[in-house]
Parts: structure tokens; sequence; C-alpha cells
């Protein structure tokens, strides 16, 4: 398996496909690199060889901010609205949507799947003790 940015890449899939293996790199991204490297977007990861492999590496290293510099990245941005008290950092606390959705419905995921839903209004006889 070929090791680009700390991550092992699937040998058996298309190298423009397993270069989004690598958190930060999305499909166009992956297709700007390989252009800028020159190399076929039909290849396998395990076609590739050690000078392909470097080219790769270099440009993902230098030119892109990928896996652990862009998670402590983003996690220093979020940090950065909770300590301003911003209302976007007061969602992030709450563990509430950040971008506007509605609340009321649909953030069961982010609510922790809550079911607040009344039955039928009438309750059952109270048993004789």
């Amino acid at each position: 398996m070929p090791r680009i940015a700390g991550v092992n890449i699937p040998e058996n899939k298309r190298i423009e496909i397993a270069l989004t293996y690598i958190y930060g790199i999305g499909r166009s991204l992956s297709a700007k690199i390989l252009k800028e490297a020159n190399i076929d977007f039909n290849l396998r990861a395990s076609q590739l060889n050690a000078e392909q492999t470097n080219k790769l590496k270099d440009i993902i290293e230098k030119k892109h901010i990928v896996e652990g510099d862009l998670r402590r990245e983003l996690m220093m941005s979020i940090k950065r609205l909770k300590d301003i008290g911003s209302w976007r950092g007061v969602r992030h606390i709450k563990k509430l949507p950040v971008r506007g959705q509605r609340t009321r419905t649909n953030t069961r995921t982010v609510r922790g799947n809550v079911r607040k839903t009344v039955g039928s209004g009438r309750k059952p006889p109270a048993e004789p003790t």
C-alpha cells in the first residue's frame, strides 16, 4: 500500500478515488493534484512507481493542508468562536446546528434522537390497590 500524508492508500482503487481517503482531499482537489503531477487518473494505486508516489507526496505536503494540520486548524477556529462568545460558538457549545437549520424538527441526530410525541391523551384507569 502506498502511504501518502500518513494515510495508507487502498491499492485496488483508481488513484483519483484513492487520494480522497486523505482527510482534506476530495474529488476535485484529487483531480487537480493528478493533473499537476502528470499522472493518469485511471491508474490503480498499486500501479504507481516510486517516482510518481514521491511526486504526489511532495505536491500534497507542500501545497495543501491535510490530515492532522487541517483537523487542528478546524478545531482552533471553532475554539476561537467559542472563546469570543459568538452566536456560532454558542451553537457549537450547545451541540446544536450552527448554520441556520431549523431545530423544531430534523435535528434528531444532533439532539440524541429525542422523540417527544404524545400518545392518545387518555390515561389508563388506576389499578385498585
